[in-house]
């Protein structure tokens, strides 16, 4: 019997019946934009559905030129653009799978001067204006997503996902927000949600009844002037009626100031609301099948909430990401080698908006499956790995893999590195399931592994070994400020360890990574949000949309007072934070706010004493009077055996931070080991 019998039940959806209830939500890879690589997108697809995925969903492409997200992406709107589409369903149905087409138009959102929307009102995260549609622009923008959705029939596609929430064209007729109409298309709701109405209408009279159409719905725009629940729930009645399949939940706006699926968010943080969408719906006799969404990333939480009543198909977009065997490992009860989304958007979201193909931190192969193949190693070769950190441990299980006789060296009394600090940090608490990740992989691979032994280069000379693979990491690099041998100053590895513990006020040197996540671990205190939905709800002020509009107006957010006064300091001029990744460097700027952190740049460091750190603060003088004093000033390598084992004649290589020390890439380091060990 399956240990998830709700999620691996079958959906019958009348005129097909879908193999399980996971859908593969929508991710924008990069890969859309170009029909030269539609080759390598139905690979992508295609090994999710050979892993057991019930519904694909492509990322979003647009129905004509004025909805494209950004001059370039991809669009379809050809016959002869359907044909090039063959590359990407036929893999999918060649492996037993079912794929729909996301028909995605950007409106206000699209970063080029054509945009249109229902009001002439620029969008805060695009630098053009969009112009306001007539009536008979509407009409052809309507028109447009039908012939899309005849064209996907064309292309093979078993469906459509008409992208109607997160802000987008639709999402802006719906809310006071964007629209400002007082024609048949604005002014009262039955107006302003006629257009997604029909075009599902259309769609449904265009492609009869046997075609999927799922209907994304903003369930919470959490944008002031948004959607009140009554008319959440007249929009769902009305699309369903119109002839919608599936209705899948959409969070928030793209603008909005408030996180939806960054690690820091709880897991299913907004399944309360799916759950009252599906309860008011059956309430009144419509039993449409409704999809939960959003930070949703084991088998065992879809299971809950499917159990529970919350929904009737769970969305997951970059847990399959991160494995492609997703499905299929929670079908054989094997959940714990699942590789785990720790919703870090450092490789997905962070490429897809500086225009990158799309990957995954913890699994590099992600929309690379035609490039990064393991094939047995012609000839297997014992290699010791040193280091048991991220690098270290994707070479040591990928080399094994491949038949190469491994073991791995580890100081430390456990496997981590730099993660086991991370998932210390309130919010990241994800990161110990990578972990879990690579201990099942250990197991599974036969690595053998030597915890707590200092290998020096002598040991590894006499080994036997063809070749070593440094993943040694990094120190913490020495700041050299005058007085920093003072008690009150300490490093960030004390502090984060529990070996330091301290004081009410704090000033923390170094605003990176690092220092943001030291500014997080010192004003929560051991208390995490992201373990608690209705703190973390209180926290941000996310509130029902039957009370408040959007789910935010009038509702304040009520953080927890921080635990400690503490000061963020850069020496760098101008913002704290802005190398930080651009999907989350907001969300911990906003955070450590909340907590009334005081981030500051432009500082110069000039000493310590009993009165405190002694700096200038954009040239003028300011002492911290504080009680500690952390340092979080950056990394260097850590490579001192890499001299001697060369000379030794050994073969050395040299990855993650061991290579290149700079804020501690976990991403560079997965794929840069993972790759070495593909080639060796």
């Amino acid at each position: 019997m399956t240990l998830y019998p709700r999620l691996l039940e079958p959906l019958d959806l009348g005129f097909t019946t879908l193999r399980n209830r996971v859908l593969m939500g929508s991710m924008h890879t990069g890969l859309e934009d170009d029909p030269a690589d539609f080759a390598r997108l139905g690979a992508f697809f295609a090994e999710r559905a050979r892993h057991g995925v019930g519904l694909i969903v492509t990322g979003g492409f647009a129905p004509n030129a004025a909805g494209r997200t950004a001059r370039g992406a991809g669009v379809l709107d050809t016959p002869e653009a359907a044909l090039a589409h063959r590359r990407i369903t036929d893999p999918v149905h060649r492996e037993g799978g079912r794929i729909a087409l996301q028909i995605l138009h950007a409106g206000r959102y699209g970063y080029h001067p054509e945009i249109v929307a229902p009001s002439p009102i620029q969008s805060p995260i695009t630098p053009f204006a969009p112009a306001a549609l007539t009536d008979e622009g509407v009409e052809e923008q309507i028109a447009a997503f039908v012939r899309c959705a005849t064209l996907a029939r064309e292309a093979g596609y078993d469906g459509v996902e008409v992208m109607g929430s997160e802000g987008y064209f639709i999402n802006q007729f719906l809310a006071l927000h964007a629209n400002r109409r007082d024609d048949r298309w604005g002014g009262d709701y039955a107006n302003r949600m006629r257009l997604p109405v029909e075009i599902v209408r259309r769609t449904r009279a265009a492609l009869g009844p046997d075609f999927i159409i799922v209907y994304r719905i903003s369930l919470l725009d959490l944008v002031p002037d948004g959607q009140t629940w009554d008319e959440v729930l007249r929009l769902a009645k009305a699309v369903t009626a119109a002839g919608a399949t599936i209705l899948n939940s959409g969070i928030g706006w793209h603008e909005a100031r408030i996180p939806t699926i960054a690690t820091s968010v709880p897991r299913a943080a907004f399944a309360w609301v799916t759950r009252k969408l599906r309860q008011d719906l059956r309430a009144q006799g419509l039993d449409i099948p409704v999809c939960v969404t959003n930070r949703i990333n084991a088998p065992e939480v879809g299971e809950r909430l499917l159990a529970a009543g919350d929904a009737d198909m769970v969305s997951m977009a970059r847990p399959l990401l991160a494995d492609a065997e997703f499905v299929a490992k929670a079908a054989a009860g094997r959940a714990q080698s699942i590789n785990t989304c720790i919703a870090c958007n450092q490789a997905c979201l962070d490429h897809a908006f500086h225009g990158e193909t799309v990957s995954c931190l913890v699994n590099p192969r992600a929309c690379h499956e035609t490039e990064i193949v393991s094939r047995p190693a012609a000839a297997a070769r014992d290699i010791a790995v040193v280091g048991a950190g991220p690098a270290g441990l994707a070479a040591a299980v990928t080399l094994a893999e491949r038949g190469h006789r491994v073991t791995l060296f580890e100081a430390a009394h456990e496997i981590g590195g730099q993660f086991n600090l991370a998932k210390r940090i309130p919010g990241k608490e994800e990161f110990e399931e990578t972990l879990r990740y690579f201990r099942e992989r250990i197991r599974g691979t036969g690595v053998t592994l030597r915890l707590g032994e200092r290998v020096d280069a002598a040991q590894l000379a006499a080994g036997g070994y063809t070749d070593v693979v440094l993943a040694t990491g990094v120190l913490p690099r020495d700041p050299r400020i005058p007085g920093q041998d003072h008690p009150s100053v300490c490093g960030y590895l004390d502090v984060l360890t529990g070996r330091r513990k301290v004081g009410a006020r704090v000033a923390i040197v170094g605003a990176g990574g690092i220092g943001f996540d030291v500014a997080e671990f010192l004003v929560h205190e051991g208390h995490s949000p992201s373990l608690d939905i209705d703190a973390w709800r209180r926290e941000w002020g996310v509130g029902d949309p039957a009370e408040f509009r959007g789910g935010i107006e009038g509702l304040a957010a009520q953080p927890a007072p921080p635990a400690r006064t503490v000061h963020l300091l850069q020496r760098k001029p101008g913002r704290p934070g802005a190398g930080l990744g651009k999907t989350t460097g907001w969300i911990h700027r906003a955070a450590l706010k909340m907590k009334r952190v005081e981030m500051l740049g432009g500082v110069q460091y000039l000493g310590v004493d009993d009165a405190g750190l002694h700096t200038t603060v954009d040239g003028a003088p300011r002492t911290f009077s504080v009680d500690d004093i952390v340092l979080c000033t950056g990394q260097e390598p850590l490579r001192e055996l890499e001299a001697p084992l060369r000379a030794a004649g050994l073969a050395v290589h040299v990855v993650g931070g061991a290579d290149e020390a700079a804020e501690l890439d976990a991403k560079r380091a997965i794929r840069q080991a993972t790759l070495l060990a593909l080639a060796l």
